[in-house]
């Protein structure tokens, strides 16, 4: 066994990765405070191939060395966009068939684990490493979720959190896509009959 050098992983350039399919997932920062927060979720949007990232409120914004430093390159691959009031934002997602996540504790929050994910695209939200997202916005979401904790610590570092949210949103895309692959599969024609080429 030996580690892989970076050259060898097959990662994209930034052209390329700009110009490749993402996934029907956008992630909005709401008032994070930390740049090195901001830019590790930038790096975790990158790695997961989202839409979009917002940076909402008073969330830092590239240009600058903390982000640069956590981000290692992903505020360049990344879309994203500093939205100083997401309210009006959510609202129009949602008019638009966006499905609004927010990963939060509260009386209704649903276990990641439990979840039933419904078809996307999907916006997912987290918040202020103290005081968590609005409750203004939290009050437009369709799903509230929290992460099952087992030891003495009541939350996980927002930029953790939001890279096991973002991970597990990409992991249930890959699963319906998987289950529609072999439902395809199941209906194909018999053997003893000749498939539908179409017009010839």
């Amino acid at each position: 066994m030996r580690k892989l050098r970076p050259e060898e992983l097959g990662r994209l350039s930034v052209e390329a990765y700009k110009n490749a399919p993402k996934f029907p997932i956008r992630l909005l920062l709401d008032n994070v405070r930390s740049r090195y927060n901001v830019g590790s979720l930038l790096r975790s949007a990158d790695a997961f191939r989202v839409e979009k990232v917002y940076l909402g409120g008073y969330t830092p914004v590239p240009p600058h060395p903390e982000i640069y430093r956590s981000a290692l390159g992903a505020e360049e691959s990344v879309v994203w966009e500093a939205i100083a009031h997401p309210l009006p934002l959510l609202r129009q997602l949602k008019e638009e068939g966006w499905k609004l996540l927010a990963l939060e504790h509260t009386d209704q929050s649903i276990s990641l684990w439990e979840v039933e994910w419904r078809p996307p695209p999907w916006l997912l939200i987290v918040g202020n490493e103290l005081t968590g997202i609005q409750e203004t916005l939290l009050e437009q979401c369709d799903m509230i979720i929290e992460i099952p904790q087992f030891g003495t610590k009541h939350s996980l570092n927002v930029a953790v959190a939001g890279g096991i949210f973002l991970y597990e949103a990409a992991r249930q895309l890959k699963v319906a896509k998987d289950a529609r692959s072999v439902a395809d599969q199941s209906i194909a024609p018999e053997p003893d009959e000749p498939p539908d080429l179409g017009p010839q």
